[in-house]
């Protein structure tokens, strides 16, 4: 079934995240798939300046667009955060109960705050690559960097 449904996205443009192999709920596997929206980017601003989380909102709202036909097989879960860290209702949502379910198996309480956490030191660290991506080569800020 996973590998039908693999080409079925491959031919259709679409390539979720990920896919569960065990059924998530109702019999059904989830999908889901991750977007981390600029708020800066010229395609978000308007939407960023207007509400807080209106870019994440933004493309929460364009993923559920884009896996809308697999709806009636699969549960998708749209993870939208923004790059200021501002989560989408249904990515925070899905996260938490991630948490949660690694708290009931693991019996740490702190399963779903450590789960947020290291989410968002990856979502930093990937925002400092992006920034010294544009930097010129060179030694100015060497001195600044232990390694």
């Amino acid at each position: 079934m996973y590998h039908r449904y693999e080409n079925h996205l491959a031919v259709a443009g679409k390539r979720p995240d990920s896919m569960t192999l065990v059924p998530w709920k109702r019999g059904r596997s989830l999908l889901w798939d991750f977007t981390c929206a600029d708020i800066v980017a010229i395609s978000n601003v308007t939407h960023s300046s207007l509400k807080t989380g209106g870019a994440a909102t933004r493309r929460e709202a364009d993923k559920n667009w884009k896996y809308s036909n697999s709806l009636a097989q699969f549960i998708f879960v749209a993870l939208a955060i923004e790059s200021s860290g501002t989560w989408d209702t249904a990515g925070l949502n899905f996260i938490q109960e991630v948490g949660r379910r690694i708290q009931i198996v693991s019996g740490d309480a702190r399963a779903t705050t450590f789960l947020i956490q290291h989410l968002s030191i990856v979502i930093q660290r990937g925002k400092v690559s992006s920034i010294l991506g544009t930097l010129p080569p060179g030694k100015v800020l060497d001195e600044i960097f232990l390694y």
